[in-house]
């Protein structure tokens, strides 16, 4: 009976670490390709704010390439560039080019208010203020495109990180600036 009971226990331990860690992972991969926004203008030109200007230059006619960065390392190694995009009409959106990072349980697409920063230590920080959940990551590889609420001021935010929610760690980061 006590061998029984040993058995089940270290099945339920295995099942459990095994829906936890979701080790198969670390092979896996999932590949999107979604229609970046072609730009109008450069990065250096465009206005964070999506409030009307009081300049009296015109606005661009297409979207405009607010920041952008790429991506640094962080749990796992991570590849590619984030790029925030004002669209004519005053949305905004976060847009990956050429993303490359490892598959894992319940990765998040975060815009932040962190600095990003390297080492274990800047693994961690992007729960610490103020960030914005814009979805689960659509894949670990390739172009990708996640829109930004209406009702966030991107101004207040300086980061994207592809977040782990189950372990509070993020597998990547990319400053906006």
């Amino acid at each position: 009976m006590k061998k029984r009971l040993l058995a089940v226990a270290v099945l339920v331990l295995v099942a459990g670490g095994l829906y936890w860690f979701q080790p198969w992972r670390l092979v896996t991969s999932t590949t999107v390709d979604e229609a970046l926004t072609p730009v109008a203008a450069p990065v250096s030109s465009a206005p964070v704010s999506s409030a009307p200007s009081s300049s009296s230059s015109p606005s661009p006619a297409g979207p405009v390439v607010v920041s952008e960065g790429d991506f640094v390392t962080h749990e796992h190694t991570t590849k590619g560039t984030a790029r925030l995009v004002r669209k004519p009409d005053g949305r905004h959106q976060i847009e990956f080019a050429g993303l490359d990072t490892s598959d894992g349980p319940d990765l998040r697409v975060w815009l932040t208010d962190q600095k990003v920063g390297t080492g274990q230590s800047a693994w961690q920080v992007f729960d610490d203020g103020k960030y914005v959940e814009l979805g689960k990551l659509k894949g670990n590889r390739g172009d990708q495109v996640y829109t930004v609420p209406a009702d966030v001021d991107v101004e207040k935010f300086r980061s994207v990180s592809i977040w782990c929610k189950r372990f509070s760690v993020s597998f990547g980061a990319a400053g906006l600036s």
